[in-house]
């Protein structure tokens, strides 16, 4: 498993009966977990007075309930800065796993000994983004919600990459490569995150089950002639990590060689020193 180790602003103190309770920053935050099955005995004070807890409906969905919170406050990682908030469905802008990615791309770009191109898909709020233009990679960001967008831009304006030389793209993905493709723009290393199920701006329906084998096919032909990395990520329940390097090995692989890897995403956990998995992760390099 590859886990986030390295974060200070974020923290995964315990996680049980279907929820796990989180440190960001200075706020503690309940959110619920669908991995997390197991009991823990919650010693710490946080799971009865956090300062925001995510509750589900039984009719669906779910609310927050805290007092305090602010819309948005800062969390660091290295010498990365994030905008976090409390979102709709639970989520806050930001998904600390993958760090294990940021880090791992960041170590390729830097060490690649030349100009890299990084096309970012489904980019969400900037982590791979920042992460990578942050490392030298000129970088193409591409998110079909325009307020997601200009969430990754407010991250990359608070880290100081503002001046980066970083495309910010709103489009459905699929389309904005098949054009790249026709301009005949090329790109070194591709980051996907697609989600299981989504429309583009103009009512594109995407199924993960349905699309992403013909997507990465696609993908592959916006690739250079020398490409440094691709990473495939999945948070679709069921997904075994070995589809992914069954994708990714035989589109990507079957075209330019190369190595490919996949395992499970992971937080460390601070009560039990467990990890608590957080979806896949496929990883090809040249």
């Amino acid at each position: 498993m590859w886990r986030a180790e390295h974060w200070t602003d974020y923290e995964l103190l315990d996680c049980g009966r279907g929820e796990k309770l989180e440190r960001w920053g200075d706020k503690l935050l309940v959110r619920p977990d669908p991995q997390a099955i197991w009991n823990t005995p919650r010693t710490h004070r946080g799971w009865t007075r956090p300062d925001a807890r995510y509750a589900r409906s039984s009719t669906g969905g779910g609310q927050w309930a805290g007092k305090g919170v602010p819309q948005r406050w800062q969390v660091h990682y290295r010498d990365l800065t994030f905008h976090v908030g409390l979102m709709n469905f639970k989520h806050t802008g930001v998904f600390p796993e993958q760090a294990a990615n940021w880090d791992f791309a960041r170590e390729l770009i830097q060490n690649a000994g030349r100009p890299v191109r990084v096309l970012n898909l489904f980019a969400y709020t900037g982590g791979a983004t920042i992460a990578c233009a942050a490392a030298g990679a000129a970088v193409c960001h591409v998110d079909a919600a325009k307020g997601m967008v200009q969430w990754a831009k407010d991250n990359a304006r608070s880290s100081g990459l503002e001046d980066r030389p970083i495309r910010w793209i709103v489009d459905d993905c699929a389309k904005f490569v098949e054009r790249e493709i026709r301009r005949g723009r090329r790109y070194d290393a591709v980051i996907m995150d697609p989600p299981s199920y989504g429309r583009g701006p103009s009512g594109e329906v995407w199924k993960l089950e349905d699309s992403l084998y013909p997507f990465v096919e696609l993908v592959a032909g916006v690739l250079s002639d020398d490409p440094l990395f691709v990473i495939l990520n999945s948070y679709t329940t069921g997904l075994a990590p070995s589809v992914l390097t069954y994708i990714l090995h035989t589109i990507i692989g079957g075209k330019f060689g190369g190595c490919t890897v996949s395992d499970e995403l992971g937080l460390p956990v601070t009560a039990t020193g467990l990890t608590l998995p957080c979806g896949a992760t496929g990883r090809w390099t040249r």
